[in-house]
């Protein structure tokens, strides 16, 4: 489990645990019970589990303690928390929908074959203005076949995620996988999260054939490397992939350039700089990525003084927008980018991590190779797409340097990056 993101809390066990117990009525304005609940889980001990499960049976009916019973659940899910089971399926019945949503996961996270804990989950899809994505994946994940009837009746729902969701389920629980591309097909729905979410149904149905499809999706890199390397890990284990049909398309996806997606929005009419420039904050990397590809076609003289105002207003601190503009500035081959672009590179702040190898990246594209000894350090990190746009940068330069380090890289994309290219030297 990656929890880089989960100790940002200033909390030992014992004051977490002490502010969950706190009563919702006496906690302070500097207080927050749901930073001790999402904290907690980095401390997977039995006293831990059990505030978290007292915190679950906290029946105050405020949004305030509503909201802590839901991270509470989360944080007993990630825990796989076994003897929280009955007081997670005590939540089944809530009248909250997210509630039920968050108990459903957590039962998901930990694991049942217990038939009628399975049964009352399928009973849920029955149940009005509930989301039924989690349930469905829940089940499809336990194997509940007696669901199946019941799943159906979602794949034509006008809900993405949730029609994703239940066409993968059926085609997984029946064998039968005909109809998965339909699933494929949702990776160009307009819908941002229909378009993230399935990739989710792509991995778990282990369905292969996406993998080009996933690597055109225009949603954020980090969801279309995660779908590539964890169906490429699963395709090499069971002999059905090589990483020769892997690595195009782990390095189109690292490239991230606009022309190489599969755009869904678009403009009747060119919109003026400034508008396209906003874009680049959009939640919605398709929007992102289609504002991209019209700066490059048609503003690339004058965008560069562009992207330096609005990185010095927002973007330094937008990790979004700034991912953005540190690949236009490669993209645009902006020499007085240079220096930014080497601060994007080594900035190890987590919520910036993507934008250390689109630095990389944009280093290669600015083509200085003085930037060599800063793009060494990354092989010291543990964060393998840095690495391996490295590998790619020293490529470009024809730079051998870090080739031999990666060679003995823990990260087996790493590793075989380095081998390929050393075959490739070497024939």
């Amino acid at each position: 489990m990656d929890k880089r993101f989960f100790s940002f809390f200033n909390l030992t066990e014992e004051q977490a645990i002490a502010l969950l117990d706190t009563p919702q009525a006496n906690i302070s304005e500097s207080d927050s019970r749901y930073i001790a609940a999402a904290h907690l889980v980095n401390f997977p001990t039995e006293q831990s589990i059990q505030a978290l499960i007292r915190a679950v049976y906290q029946d105050d009916p405020t949004l305030d303690n509503r909201i802590v019973r839901r991270k509470s659940l989360e944080t007993l899910g990630r825990l796989k928390a076994n003897q929280a089971i009955p007081a997670i399926r005590s939540c089944l019945s809530d009248e909250d929908c997210y509630t039920v949503e968050n108990a459903v996961w957590a039962i998901g996270e930990i694991g049942t074959q217990d038939q009628e804990l399975l049964a009352e989950i399928a009973e849920l899809l029955e149940k009005p203005q509930q989301t039924y994505r989690v349930i469905i994946h829940t089940l499809t994940n336990a194997n509940y076949t007696p669901a199946l009837e019941k799943i159906r009746r979602f794949v034509n729902d006008s809900d993405a995620p949730t029609a994703s969701a239940a066409i993968t389920a059926t085609c997984r629980l029946t064998q039968d996988y005909s109809d998965m591309e339909k699933v494929v097909a949702i990776l160009q729905h307009p819908a941002v999260l229909g378009r993230r979410l399935c990739i989710q149904d792509l991995i778990d149905a282990r369905y292969y054939a996406a993998l080009p499809h996933i690597a055109r999706c225009p949603v954020s890199l980090v969801f279309r490397l995660r779908g590539i390397r964890v169906l490429a890990e699963a395709g090499l284990l069971e002999g059905t992939i090589a990483f020769a049909n892997i690595q195009p398309l782990i390095e189109q996806t690292l490239r991230d350039h606009p022309s190489d997606l599969n755009l869904v929005h678009s403009y009747q009419e060119l919109p003026p700089l400034s508008v396209l420039i906003r874009d680049l904050y959009q939640t919605d990397f398709g929007r992102c990525y289609l504002a991209s590809k019209l700066i490059l076609e048609h503003y690339a003289d004058v965008a560069p003084s562009a992207l330096f105002q609005t990185y010095n207003e927002e973007a330094h601190s937008d990790y979004g927008a700034h991912f953005h503009v540190v690949k236009l500035f490669g993209w645009l081959k902006h020499i007085p980018a240079y220096n930014l672009l080497l601060e994007a590179l080594e900035n190890t702040q987590p919520q910036f991590q993507k934008s250390r190898a689109a630095a990389a990246i944009a280093l290669g594209e600015l083509g200085n190779p003085a930037c060599i000894p800063a793009l060494e350090a990354s092989f010291e990190t543990q964060i393998w797409d840095l690495k391996y746009a490295t590998l790619m940068t020293f490529e470009k330069f024809g730079d051998t340097s870090g080739r031999e380090i990666a060679k003995t890289d823990t990260d087996w994309l790493v590793k075989a990056k380095a081998e390929s290219l050393s075959n490739s030297i070497s024939s």
